[in-house]
């Protein structure tokens, strides 16, 4: 019996740590998730994995992101556009000088 013991100790260590993690209560959920699913999807691994998936970033996180994303790619054009003006303005000032393309 004594040749138990450290697997039954490395065992319950590693379901503290799991515990403890969270991971013990995040499988859980995810199991009764399913088990209260009213029509049991095809695959049951599919269904595990995209609810697992899930703790990525809140969503308006996401949306206030996207929000930023977009002003700054207008900013961008119109930086672009301000400065193909610029240039052009340049090359007028100094016509027998070519402007250095960047």
């Amino acid at each position: 019996m004594s040749n138990y013991r450290p697997a039954d100790s490395k065992r319950e260590e590693f379901r503290k740590y799991l515990e403890k993690a969270g991971v013990l209560d995040t499988l859980t959920k995810t199991l009764v998730a399913l088990y209260e699913e009213p029509e049991k999807p095809n695959n049951a691994l599919d269904f595990l994995k995209m609810h697992l998936g899930q703790a990525g970033p809140d969503t308006a996180d996401v949306e206030a992101l996207r929000l930023q994303v977009s002003e700054l790619q207008q900013k961008v054009e119109q930086l672009q556009d301000e400065n193909k003006e610029l240039k052009s303005k340049v090359q007028e000032q100094s016509p027998e000088e070519p402007a250095p393309e960047s």
